[in-house]
């Protein structure tokens, strides 16, 4: 496995790849998560590259940029033991050589709602370093989790609308045993913060159980609210591309809250039946 920091030294390598290049995009901390979605990687091809970049241009002012965890040796032995043939783990200067760019993705209407409502200008951000990503590394097909669900709806329709012709592979989210969907952000978490953390994924399986849509989102919101060191963000129920939610079909239960200073996000698959 090579580990690279240029772009230089990354065109030198996908010029070389005779097949598909698969690629994962990270921002480092890696967990059970991220090699999950290696090991996806690793089904499609012999290829894989993982990134490492921390994106300043998808945290806001008052967001953790500077103290989001940072353990790259930790990171490539990870990635060593899945094996990867690549980690591009370039510097701010080599994604963004001539400072913040002057031009960037705007997401749409897509990516006003939800995470877009309460951070503002996120979406543009991460849409625009994984466009960059995309063509710096010449990816046939890249593999996002599910986890972040709504970021995964953001790249599908970036790369269908921009015809950019990479194909994007969503991964279910993993779980820690407890239920917590894994996070780099949960090391953040205190022993009674990470208990409280719990309300949201039980709020979700709960909230799963119902076909009816108010049901559903009846079960969630009391799990929720009998854990009042869980500070909701929003609980939505929507339809399985984020628009709305249907009477019957594939639908969305997401989720955000702060449990103490972090936010975490969450979301499971479920499927509405209309009401008799």
């Amino acid at each position: 496995m090579k580990v690279i920091h240029t772009r230089g030294e990354l065109a030198r390598e996908v010029e070389a790849v005779p097949g598909a290049v698969a690629v994962v995009m990270t921002m480092g901390a890696l967990h059970e998560g991220h090699r999950r979605l290696m090991r996806e990687a690793r089904q499609r091809s012999a290829f894989v590259v993982v990134t490492i970049f921390v994106n300043p241009l998808q945290f806001g002012p008052n967001e953790d940029f500077e103290k989001y965890p940072r353990t790259l040796e930790a990171d490539v032995e990870a990635c060593r033991a899945e094996g990867v043939a690549v980690v591009f783990a370039p510097g701010r200067d080599e994604v963004y050589p001539t400072g913040a760019p002057s031009i960037t993705m705007n997401a749409g209407p897509l990516g006003e709602i939800l995470e877009g409502a309460s951070r503002a200008g996120h979406f543009a951000g991460m849409l625009t370093v994984v466009q960059k990503l995309l063509m710096l590394t010449r990816a046939d097909v890249a593999f996002f989790g599910e986890k972040d669900f709504q970021q995964l709806a953001l790249i599908r329709r970036m790369v269908h609308d921009l015809e950019l012709g990479v194909e994007i592979v969503g991964v279910p989210t993993v779980r820690e045993v407890d239920g917590l969907a894994m996070s780099s952000r949960n090391r953040y978490l205190s022993p009674e913060e990470r208990r409280a953390a719990l309300a949201l994924s039980r709020a979700l399986r709960e909230g799963a159980v119902h076909t009816e849509a108010s049901a559903v989102l009846a079960a969630a919101r009391k799990i929720l609210a009998d854990e009042p060191s869980v500070r909701v963000d929003y609980l939505a129920l929507t339809g399985a591309d984020l628009g709305d939610a249907p009477e019957a079909g594939p639908a969305r239960l997401l989720v955000a809250a702060r449990v103490g200073a972090t936010r975490l996000i969450d979301n499971v698959p479920l499927t509405l039946e209309r009401a008799v």
